[in-house]
């Protein structure tokens, strides 16, 4: 049997709140309409966080009453606190991440919280979200790596899986939200969160900041992580985490996968396709390789 491997789309959450362009309600949907027909089944679709601190996500409401629910699609929301988690479930998100951070300097300027306030936050939220009766997921932001700190204690990164189990956390990311980490360092997180929370499913947020994201996927999935995130053209960055670029591109991982012999379900072709329509709608390039150089070349035809 074919190994599966999912992904989940980021580029309409943390691939647009740091991008210069101010797209419309509209253009977000489009964007998503997008990526259903490539066959995306679990995307985040916006974010409910303070519109002054990530303007971008401002219109999230507007772009998650504007879904086409009738397509086999979870619509993921994102939410640091309860204010988030109660706009996130009147927006009726179908599923919600709740982000937790991992060192203590990027999470005061990311969401004014410690590490140990964002893990009392998500069990503060948690039962509301159980009894709304939406799934609940949980990112680390930072597990690899802090913008101003330098170093993360993976100690750290373990305690805080384990209070998401506790929690009730499905399914965890942990987050190279800088893009700092490398192969090695992912393995040794796995297998540490894995003795610490070893009922939560794992997944993998990469970003390419340093040209290791390929790597990082590929070492998830050697250890055995089912679910990565991914963004098409490879567009994103945080706002609080100077000079981050955008996350692993949903083309360039789907290709080096599928190369490998593993199934993604996704449509190569209409992610290059979406690519290359965000260039026009973003006005600027995006950075993935197979929105430049295509899949991998066919034979052609022989003429006499």
């Amino acid at each position: 049997m074919t190994r599966r491997i999912d992904i989940v789309e980021v580029g309409p959450r943390d691939g647009l709140q740091n991008d210069p362009a101010n797209l419309t309600v509209e253009q977000k949907l489009e964007f998503i309409s997008r990526l259903e027909e490539a066959g995306v089944k679990r995307m985040e679709s916006g974010s409910f966080v303070s519109p002054k601190a990530v303007p971008k996500m401002a219109d999230s409401p507007a772009v998650f009453a504007g879904l086409d629910r009738s397509k086999p699609t979870r619509h993921i929301a994102l939410a640091l606190n309860e204010k988030g988690v109660r706009r996130a479930i009147d927006a009726q998100a179908d599923e919600i991440n709740f982000v937790l951070v991992a060192s203590e300097t990027f999470g005061r300027k990311n969401q004014g919280m410690s590490p140990q306030d964002s893990a009392d936050m998500l069990a503060q939220c948690a039962p509301l979200i159980h009894e709304a009766g939406i799934p609940l997921s949980a990112t680390i932001s930072v597990a690899f790596g802090d913008p101003y700190d330098g170093e993360v204690d993976l100690g750290l990164v373990a305690n805080l899986s384990a209070q998401c189990q506790r929690a009730g956390v499905a399914e965890l990311a942990l987050g190279d939200t800088i893009g700092v980490a490398d192969p090695w360092a992912v393995r040794r997180a796995i297998d540490r969160v894995r003795i610490e929370a070893p009922d939560v499913y794992l997944r993998m947020h990469f970003h390419d900041t340093r040209g290791q994201g390929l790597a990082n996927v590929a070492a998830a999935v050697d250890a055995g992580v089912d679910v990565i995130d991914a963004s098409c053209g490879g567009i994103g960055g945080c706002p609080f985490a100077p000079a981050a670029t955008g996350n692993v591109a949903t083309e360039d991982v789907v290709y080096m996968l599928e190369r490998g012999g593993f199934e993604t379900g996704l449509d190569l072709a209409k992610l290059i396709e979406t690519s290359n329509w965000l260039e026009t709608v973003l006005k600027h390039p995006v950075s993935s390789s197979l929105s430049k150089a295509g899949g991998f070349p066919t034979k052609s035809p022989v003429t006499s």
